[in-house]
């Protein structure tokens, strides 16, 4: 029997039935960086509705806990995505944004979900280089009536071949199996509640948790927040996901306050050297729909910059006010070489897109799951319409994001276990929620909405840019470090500023710390 709409009285009586794994930790391997972490993979059942059936693997890292004397727990986390790895999460970042003292009380907890990297991943093609070449001359999104039509085409093949390759695992990669795996490794680590910090997307997986397991919440941290309506559809917007996520509006908002702070910044952003930076960069964003430009990389390979790259690339570094300097860098660069006829050296943000691109550790196919769990428009080949409207109302990004979810229309699978809401929970616990004031990927109008969810939500406003707090307010970090380690939460309503303007200087050796973007 299939668990559709579950509540939280049957989601608990087909929990009880399945196996609380083992785990048995160990080493990570050889590699140094990794010593101080532990690593384990568990099974969890495939289907919940068969609890004693086959079984998925789902990979797990943890830091332990540096005082474990006074520990109070495991903090379990979730990077966004979806897709996103927690294993690479803890492993990558996990010592750097986590105060001293929630490192010293807790074991930090990483998870691959289901379908996505070391968990099963949900492919697309038989091998990685398969995929590789078929994604490789789709461009980012498309711009001319011609390339929508292709771009339409190829969504459908790769939809195709998601359904092909991985039929099992995308049939069973809602986000509701991911939140039961977390209860059943929430059980596993010996934890009568579960602790959890959730960025982006990891949100609405908190939200999801909170629904069918609100008896089992000892605290959560939700920042960037990701509205369940929005997402699932169940607000009744017939529109595509991509669209009702609201991302083009918010990563609009946030490119026009970098514009208006490069120009407060004078001498300390580029752009001011070459005129009014809005007139400078979208005139030169207008030249390169008809004038790519052709930067050289430093292994000796070529990227041409399209329009619809240049845009992909600019939404990637609204990310982290820290980027802001290196982004004005290249729209400064792309600005003086947008007639260039020969390759021009790349600048930092290009070369950091591709470097990103050429780290590629899982199948497009963990991207998927809006596809399987999400209302979907029912008219893909309205696509361009959406987009041009959505360019009307934000433009370059309206038109980018409103193609994202595509191959969703396509996809033809459903996992029947998911869970659209109703999204009201009965978490008795005061959870807190973050909202950016300018966050290009989770726009802060969702955030008191989001809060509204719980019946004691406290909801916090970081004013500044980019998405989640990470790396970004030691106010917001000494609020997160109060409410996990003591159970102390700020008033509703609290604000938080970060620590520096865009085009301050970072301090030396800093890095951005915000997880990929997806």
């Amino acid at each position: 029997m299939a668990l559709v709409l579950l509540t939280p009285m049957t989601t608990a009586v087909a929990q009880a039935k399945s196996v609380v794994p083992k785990i048995a930790w160990g080493t990570c391997g050889t590699d140094q960086k990794l010593k101080p972490f532990q690593c384990a993979t568990v099974e969890v059942p495939t289907d919940y509705d068969n609890p004693h059936g086959p079984t998925t693997t789902i990979a797990l890292t943890r830091l332990p806990a540096g005082d474990p004397a006074h520990k109070v727990g495991t903090l379990f986390t979730n990077p966004g995505g979806p897709g996103g790895s927690g294993v690479d999460l803890v492993q990558q970042v996990g010592q750097q944004i986590y105060t001293p003292e929630v490192r010293a009380k807790f074991d930090i907890l990483g998870f691959d979900p289901r379908g996505v990297s070391r968990s099963d991943p949900a492919t697309c093609y038989p091998t990685a280089a398969e995929e590789s070449e078929a994604l490789a001359n789709l461009p980012a999104f498309p711009v001319t009536a011609k390339e929508e039509r292709r771009f339409i085409v190829d969504a459908a093949k790769l939809a195709i071949n998601c359904r092909t390759t991985s039929p099992d695992r995308l049939a069973h990669y809602s986000t509701a199996n991911v939140a039961r795996d977390m209860d059943l490794l929430r059980q596993a680590v010996g934890d009568q509640k579960l602790s959890y910090v959730g960025y982006s997307y990891g949100t609405y997986l908190g939200a999801t948790y909170a629904k069918l397991f609100p008896n089992k919440v000892r605290a959560l941290v939700l920042d960037g927040t990701l509205s369940p309506e929005w997402y699932s559809g169940s607000n009744g917007d017939p529109n595509p996901v991509g669209v009702r996520l609201k991302q083009g509006e918010g990563a609009y908002d946030t490119y026009e306050q970098f514009l208006a702070e490069c120009k407060k910044a004078a001498a300390n952003c580029v752009l001011n050297e070459l005129g009014d930076p809005k007139t400078v960069v979208e005139s030169t964003l207008e030249r390169l729909k008809t004038h790519p430009v052709v930067v050289a990389l430093p292994d000796g390979s070529t990227l041409t910059v399209t329009y619809a790259v240049a845009v992909a690339i600019t939404f990637s570094n609204l990310y982290d006010p820290a980027g802001f300097p290196a982004l004005a860098e290249m729209w400064a660069q792309l600005n003086q070489q947008s007639t260039a006829k020969k390759a021009a050296k790349a600048p930092d943000a290009l070369i950091e897109w591709n470097r990103r691109k050429e780290d590629y550790t899982t199948s497009i196919g963990s991207a998927l799951q809006p596809c399987v769990e999400a209302t979907q428009s029912g008219r893909p080949l309205a696509y361009p319409s959406y987009a041009a409207a959505a360019d009307k109302r934000a433009p370059h990004f309206g038109r980018y994001r409103a193609w994202i979810g595509i191959q969703c229309e396509f996809l033809g699978i459903r996992d029947t276990d998911d869970f659209r809401g109703p999204w009201q929970n009965n978490v008795k616990q005061p959870v807190l929620v973050f909202g950016t004031r300018h966050d290009p990927a989770t726009p802060y109008e969702a955030t008191r909405p989001y809060a509204d969810l719980y019946p004691d939500a406290r909801m916090v406003t970081v004013e500044g840019y980019g998405h989640t707090t990470i790396g970004k307010s030691t106010c917001a970090d000494a609020m997160i470090t109060d409410y996990l380690t003591q159970l102390k939460a700020p008033a509703d309503g609290a604000t938080c500023n970060q620590d520096r303007k865009p085009f301050d200087p970072l301090p030396t050796g800093k890095k951005a710390l915000t997880p990929l973007p997806r």
